[in-house]
Order: C-alpha cells, then sequence, then structure tokens
C-alpha cells in the first residue's frame, strides 16, 4: 500500500513527487511519455532561467531532482482507478499489474488540438517557433511581428486579441469553410485592427523563414501561426473513478486540489485554471501538503 501514486511527470507530477518524496511518504511515479511541456522549445517566462530553457531539460532537472529524493518514475500507462473502502487500486498497462495507495495525486494534463498538417512538418515548425500554442508563454517573441490565429468564434477572437497586445499585424483565419463570428465579435475584432479569412486553412507549409497558410483568399505567410483549436483535457481516468470534471473535461478541485472523489487530488492543466507550468507547479505543491497532511491525520506519520 503506497501513500500516493502520482499519475503523469509533468511539471506538476514531478513537482509533488519532489514534496512527496521529502516528506518521507512512499510513492509510484507513472508517466506515459507524453507531457505537453516536453513540445516547448524554449520557455522564457519560467523564473530562474533568464536565458530560457526548453521544456525537455526543464523536465530533466525536475526528474534528477525527485530522484535525488527516491522518487522513481516508471514509464507506464495508467488505464484505470479504482476507489477502495482504504484508498485506490491503480490498474496499470492492459490492467496485468495494480496497485494500491491510500491516494491518488492526478497530473495528465492536455493535449492540444493540431492544425492539419503532416506530424514531422508541425514539430519542424514547432521546433523553430513557425507554430507556437500559448501566447501566454511566447507573445513576447511575436513582438511587431506578422502573427496568424487558426480559431473562431469567441474562443479564436480572444486569443487574437490577447495577441494583439504584442503585434498590430494579427490574422483570424477560419479553420473550416466560414468563420462561426457573431456581431459582437466582427466589431471587436474590426475595433483592435484584426483581420479575419474565412477558411479552410490547408496546407499549411514551412517557406523559408516563414509558415504559410492556403486559404481561398490566397496563401497568407506568418512568422508565427498559433492553432487556436482547443485541447483534449485528459481527465478521464477521474471521471471514470467518479469525480466530478466541468462541462469541457477539467476536474473541479477545492483550494487544496482535492477533487470531489475523497482521496483523490489533481493538480496541473488537468485542472480549470491557468495552463502554465508555475501554476501547475504550485498546484503540485498544494496538493502534495494537503495529502501529506490527510495522511498524518489518519495515522501519524513518524520516522
Amino acid at each position: 500500500m503506497e501513500d500516493c501514486i502520482i499519475i503523469g511527470a509533468g511539471p506538476a507530477g514531478l513537482t509533488a513527487a519532489i514534496y512527496l518524496a521529502r516528506f518521507h511518504l512512499s510513492i509510484r511515479l507513472f508517466d506515459c511519455g507524453t507531457s505537453r511541456a516536453a513540445l516547448i522549445p524554449c520557455t522564457r517566462n519560467h523564473a530562474g532561467y533568464p536565458g530560457g530553457i526548453s521544456g525537455k531539460d526543464l523536465l530533466a532537472l525536475m526528474l534528477e531532482q525527485a530522484e535525488n529524493f527516491g522518487a522513481e518514475r516508471e514509464l507506464a500507462e495508467v488505464s484505470s482507478i479504482v476507489p477502495k473502502d482504504d484508498g485506490f487500486e491503480v490498474h496499470v498497462g492492459e490492467g496485468d499489474h495494480v496497485f494500491h495507495a491510500r491516494t491518488v495525486l492526478l497530473a495528465t494534463g492536455v493535449v492540444n488540438n493540431p492544425p492539419d498538417m503532416p506530424r514531422e512538418e508541425h514539430d519542424a515548425a514547432l521546433a523553430r517557433g513557425l507554430l507556437r500554442y500559448c501566447p501566454i508563454c511566447d507573445g513576447y517573441e511575436v513582438t511587431d511581428k506578422r502573427v496568424g490565429v487558426i480559431g473562431t468564434g469567441d474562443h479564436g477572437m480572444r486569443e487574437a486579441l490577447f495577441l494583439r497586445g504584442f503585434s498590430r499585424d494579427v490574422t483570424l483565419i477560419a479553420p473550416g469553410a466560414a468563420h462561426d463570428l457573431d456581431e459582437a465579435c466582427r466589431a471587436r475584432l474590426e475595433e483592435a485592427g484584426i483581420v479575419h479569412v474565412d477558411g479552410p486553412c490547408v496546407p499549411i507549409r514551412i517557406d523559408g523563414d516563414q509558415i504559410v497558410a492556403t486559404t481561398p483568399d490566397g496563401e497568407l505567410a506568418f512568422d508565427s501561426l498559433y492553432p487556436a483549436l482547443g485541447s483534449r483535457i485528459r481527465s478521464k481516468l477521474a471521471v471514470d473513478a467518479g469525480a466530478r470534471a466541468s462541462e469541457d473535461g477539467c476536474l473541479e478541485v477545492d483550494d487544496h486540489q482535492r477533487t470531489t472523489l475523497p482521496g483523490l487530488f489533481a493538480a496541473g492543466d488537468v485542472v480549470k485554471g491557468l495552463d502554465q507550468i508555475s501554476h501547475a507547479m504550485g498546484e503540485a505543491g498544494v496538493a502534495a501538503t494537503t495529502i501529506r497532511n490527510l495522511l498524518a491525520e489518519k495515522s501519524p506519520l513518524r520516522r
């Protein structure tokens, strides 16, 4: 019986592992190896790294730190979480391996919905900053550059307006045949000087130092292109176990990162909030400390 099983080894999961290991708790850390943070070519808004750091390097340093205190990452995919009277059963792989824990912390994050382009070219564009997913993280890097946003409706409009704070040259392109913009959206875009173009916008290709989207109005070249196509929240494990989620799939938690299922905690992008590394790490610290105190209440922790 482990004190806690952590699912996911992104910034939230690794922070929790560091805390819980340093609390002298017994933990297991399962990870399927698809953290969104690993896709970040270079983050320059994460405090403590003046020259920036890649997502992979940051995760490697965090894992090394967790390992220094006895935590181990196990590359495996969790298939289900089953509540029991004394905690949880956690099924790994095809269900052949079952582990028991007094608490579970879910830090599985989200998956971005990519634009319609070959994966190899998508990854190459992402590595070069031609394709970007987080204007909060890297809007500064597109200051005064030509920026495209693939999206429509209120979500696409809000992303385009946010980027307008960094550049005068912002174009909103519909992913489908035509924009789904009401009069209020169109008025706000016009007021901000943001051009909106009907789609579809395929193919999307790299052309030298620019990324080009093909539209019915012709080819549009940008210094960076932001897909505003939403994401898939990886909360199914918790929802299937009985935890409550919002309509878009984000897990509901209280101020201590407790889900609606007793003993099940969640931190990071799988929870509704600001999708930022620093925010995920803060939530993980709160969750880990709450787990420690919860377990101490049930059975005093002594060395």
